[in-house]
């Protein structure tokens, strides 16, 4: 059962007003070749002969039943929009000052990982899901950074602008939407040249988790595929989780309250990303929170940068479950991250 936005009389099915494609062709002919029905919702039926061939996804002889429906909440094309252009089509001009990122930390973290950004060598890139990398990709636009660079999300879009969210996988303007296993593909053949993603549980040796929590199983979806041949790798997240408060007063980070939960522990409850493969593969790899940005070295983690406000001893060392090799030149991360104005890092970079 899937969803596509035309079908014919004959039931060939076209995709015009779906932001995804999916693996719908390949999962339509598996069913078909055995003994299984393919049934497709569209939004209205046509004439036969009247869709474009080239536009056709799923072929007729694989499809049993058609359903259309005009009804808006059945045709959705996310959780988030009934209907928007902006992620269908690639000539939508968006002005960056209608994202109106606030500036706290969701934005802080986004904007540390900006400064990771080499316009050298990071020319095509990958946005992972979460509201972290998400903002990563709008931080990027709105820097003027992601001008010249190919943006990926796995579920198949090439360019634009990722979104996250109910919305993930979809983007603002993309250039191309491919079949998500062709992505895979693309990604195990080493095609990114970075990817930013989500930072759930970190430890000592630099393996993440984002697969299991206790009881509960979120599994690994395209986190392995992504991370393996990558070379360079952003994880972003705040430092601790449960209950977080901060705020961004006078250039520094200052904590309300303190997360219950502590994310860089000693061991991970289950490793989705190795650190020493990583390593021994020569991969860049850096883990950037609201307060303090770490490296992997030989070994294990790196403090190399804390925020402006933030104690050392308090509030770092003593909300991680291991003491991280601290660099001999720590620093504080640049200030423009903790003021209003855009940080025209962009500048910095030609």
């Amino acid at each position: 059962m899937f969803r596509g936005t035309y079908a014919d009389e004959n039931g060939n099915i076209t995709f015009d007003d779906e932001p995804l494609t999916m693996a719908v062709t390949a999962v339509a002919m598996a069913a078909h070749n055995n003994g299984g029905k393919v049934i497709v919702q569209v939004k209205r039926v046509v004439k036969a002969g009247s869709l474009d061939p080239k536009a056709v996804r799923v072929p007729g002889v694989l499809v049993d039943y058609v359903v259309p429906t005009d009804n808006p909440e059945m045709t959705k094309q996310t959780t988030d929009y009934i209907y928007n252009p902006d992620i269908i089509k690639s000539n939508i001009v968006k002005d960056v000052k209608q994202m109106d990122l606030p500036l706290d930390k969701k934005k802080v973290i986004a904007r540390r990982a900006a400064f990771l950004f080499n316009p050298d060598t990071d020319h095509c890139v990958n946005f992972g899901i979460g509201q972290y990398p998400m903002y990563c990709a709008m931080v990027m636009k709105e820097e003027g950074l992601s001008d010249n660079i190919v943006t990926t999300v796995e579920a198949g879009t090439f360019g634009g602008t990722s979104l996250g969210g109910g919305s993930f996988g979809t983007a603002i303007a993309p250039q191309a939407t491919i079949d998500e296993p062709y992505m895979f593909d693309f990604y195990n053949g080493g095609g990114l040249d970075a990817t930013y993603l989500g930072l759930a549980e970190a430890d000592q040796y630099g393996n993440l988790n984002v697969s299991k929590f206790g009881p509960k199983i979120a599994g690994t979806g395209g986190f392995v595929d992504i991370t393996q041949y990558t070379p360079k790798i952003v994880f972003t997240g705040t430092f601790t989780a449960a209950g977080l408060k901060e705020e961004i007063k006078d250039g520094k980070l200052n904590i309300i309250q303190e997360g219950k939960v502590k994310k860089f522990v000693k061991h991970v409850q289950q490793i989705t990303f190795s650190g020493k493969v990583a390593y021994d593969s020569n991969q860049e790899v850096w883990y950037v929170t609201e307060r303090a940005v770490f490296k992997l070295v030989k070994g294990g983690i790196e403090l190399l940068e804390i925020a402006p406000g933030i104690d050392l001893q308090k509030d770092i060392l003593d909300q991680m479950e291991f003491k991280p090799i601290i660099s001999d030149n720590l620093q504080e991360m640049d200030p423009r991250i903790f003021q209003e104005p855009v940080m025209n890092i962009k500048n910095d970079k030609k």
